[in-house]
């Protein structure tokens, strides 16, 4: 494959803003038509970005839009092999989920606006994968927020779904806060945030370090990633319609956190390493333990994607933890793309696989007329066999089937939890062995035995939109784990972690095998097809703490914000009125008030009057000259 370094403007990013802003000015009413512009807009793109991965068209450029004094922001692009197999990833399962939309939002009153929704989506992740500096990258880092708000809360009669709006919309703030001091702090530091400018200055060993810059950085991707303590608004985020699940939830935004950390790198020390890889392991673990009571399909796939974006953040954390400053350095390099090219080649896969069960879970409630009750379900192997094959594909996937997507891509990250970290190797063991259990607890429930409800009964598979997306995504989750699909030198990265640790590769690979073993099995021996949950009836104390510790930050948040901030906020609001608007604002306006009023009184046009005030004026004045009176 050939390179290329041309100055290069991607008209890409153009495509699915064009076709937003046509939707917003002349299809506001008409959702048949407003539909097939946004498709054809996301088919533009995903043909253009294989066209562009595959040719290996990768360049940089970059223009100055606005100059505060030493500060320029710019205008940039920047298209290496990592961007490229980002691009790929948004490009298809956006794709995907555009053609599943047909069908599924058929009859939705407000299709075009969904649509447009959509587009402006495509538009700003296609932004943050371009963006060659920190500042742009942030300025669609928000247009990514505002557009999962807007979907999110697509059925806004429904309160739920208002809700669940804003509190992905506050805890993405939260996040973003320190993403932008962070992005602050490191201009101050090092006189840019170009990320080209950053490595060039890595290399030159002329970079700044800092803990707290790569920490701040970190703290927009623990909101849009989803990780301890803001994963709080992920699940709730369900409330939207199920294609936004599977595109924003599932495969790009949440995934933009991660493709952030494997941007900045080189900013990377490792006592933030080391923060970063012990938070995506609690996460993986601490959603994987809540997915286990979870009834609603959607929800229990939504914890899924908490506890492996968990894996993610942990892969990136384990990649560098043997590096000691030693940047610049060829080592350095090696052990760093490790950490990299594990948490890229998760986060691919699992855009494929979790894609595929989002859209699976779609076209079950689609055929189940809007059931989302899993313990309502139950036959639908028979009713539903396409969506059946491909969801255990997805299933098989992810909790590591052998030579599946996942099963490779777990194995790169176990390999560096072996490697650096035996702690982590044995939570992240652990997380896997419950993700086999409720994952095959959510596949059994749902397809195997009979039906428990009328709807179940009379499910049905859907058209031709809402079942090609399933099969597509089906294979690339088949073959999504062979290397030999990414850009050469992505899978020379990926390439390092087996052979780094090749010693370990028979423990590793006995390890996968036998936790998907364990959980599986438990997963499907132990729930029974019935109305209600096995757990909740043999066990109803470990029910009940696993309820209580998926509920436990959002009660923790409410008394909080109840509590703390609340009464923070009426003491604050009582020092404004009484001490500062009244005594200090309006106190001393009312003195000077007090003042003009006594001036005006002596203004009484008596001359008598002033001839009186003359001559107590003399008088005073006397008494002060003569040192009778003084002051």
């Amino acid at each position: 494959m050939t390179t290329t370094t041309v100055t290069y403007f991607p008209t890409i990013l153009l495509v699915p803003l064009a076709a937003a802003a046509v939707i917003a000015l002349f299809l506001r009413r008409k959702g048949t038509a407003a539909a097939a512009v946004s498709v054809l807009a996301a088919a533009f793109v995903a043909f253009d970005a294989v066209r562009m991965a595959l040719r290996g068209v990768r360049f940089e450029s970059s223009t100055e839009w606005l100059r505060l004094g030493d500060l320029a922001i710019s205008i940039g692009f920047k298209f290496d092999d990592l961007a490229a197999l980002m691009l790929v990833i948004v490009g298809i399962v956006g794709l995907c989920v555009h053609v599943f939309s047909l069908g599924y939002m058929h009859d939705d009153e407000s299709k075009a606006r969904f649509f447009g929704g959509l587009s402006i989506f495509m538009f700003s992740m296609l932004g943050i994968v371009f963006a060659d500096n920190l500042f742009m990258m942030f300025i669609f880092w928000e247009l990514v927020g505002f557009s999962s708000y807007v979907l999110i809360n697509h059925y806004h009669a429904k309160q739920s779904a208002a809700d669940a709006s804003k509190k992905a919309f506050i805890a993405n703030r939260v996040g973003d806060f320190g993403f932008l001091l962070g992005i602050v702090m490191c201009f101050w530091l090092n006189g840019t945030v170009s990320l080209t400018a950053l490595a060039a200055k890595g290399e030159a060993h002329t970079l700044v370090f800092s803990t707290l810059v790569p920490l701040l950085l970190f703290c927009g991707a623990v909101g849009k990633s989803a990780q301890l303590p803001l994963h709080v608004w992920l699940p709730d985020a369900m409330e939207g319609p199920t294609p936004v699940s599977a595109l924003i939830h599932a495969a790009t935004m949440v995934a933009a956190g991660i493709y952030m950390l494997c941007r900045i790198n080189v900013l990377m020390v490792p006592d933030a390493l080391t923060v970063i890889m012990w938070t995506g392991t609690a996460t993986a673990l601490y959603a994987a333990l809540c997915a286990i009571t979870q009834s609603d399909i959607k929800k229990v796939l939504a914890y899924s994607t908490l506890s492996q974006l968990g894996y993610m953040v942990a892969a990136f954390g384990l990649g560098s933890l043997t590096v000691e400053h030693m940047h610049g350095t060829e080592s350095h390099k090696i052990v760093l793309a490790a950490g990299v090219g594990a948490a890229m080649f998760h986060l691919t896969t699992h855009a494929f696989f979790k894609a595929l069960m989002f859209l699976g879970s779609g076209s079950v409630i689609h055929g189940c007329h809007h059931e989302q009750d899993i313990f309502k379900m139950g036959g639908l192997r028979t009713r539903m066999p396409l969506t059946f094959w491909t969801f255990t594909i997805g299933v098989a996937a992810i909790i590591g089937f052998p030579y599946l997507a996942g099963f490779f891509s777990k194995d790169a990250i176990l390999y560096l939890a072996f490697a650096n970290n035996k702690a982590v190797f044995a939570l992240l063991a652990l997380t896997a062995v419950l993700t086999s259990l409720y994952m095959v607890r959510l596949w059994k429930l749902t397809f195997l035995g009979t039906p428990r409800s009328e709807e179940a009964d009379h499910a049905h598979e859907g058209g031709l939109t809402l079942t090609l997306p399933l099969v597509l995504l089906a294979v690339l989750s088949l073959v999504g784990g062979y290397t030999a699909f990414y850009p050469s030198a992505f899978a020379d990265v990926v390439a390092l972690i087996p052979e780094a640790h090749g010693s370990a590769h028979t423990i590793i690979f006995i390890t996968s095998l036998g936790v998907m073993l364990v959980g599986a099995s438990i997963g499907y021996t132990f729930w029974q097809s019935t109305p209600t949950d096995t757990l909740s009836d043999k066990a109803p104390g470990l029910f009940a703490a696993l309820s209580a510790l998926k509920n436990s930050f959002d009660r923790a948040y409410d008394y909080y914000v109840a509590k703390i901030q609340q009464r923070f906020a009426l003491l604050v609001n009582f020092f404004e009125q009484i001490v500062f608007a009244g005594l200090i604002v309006r106190g001393l306006a009312g003195i000077v008030g007090l003042f003009g009023l006594g001036a005006r009184a002596l203004h009484v046009g008596n001359l008598n009057v002033y001839v009186y005030w003359f001559l107590f004026g003399l008088v005073a004045l006397w008494l002060f000259a003569t040192g009778v009176v003084s002051l």
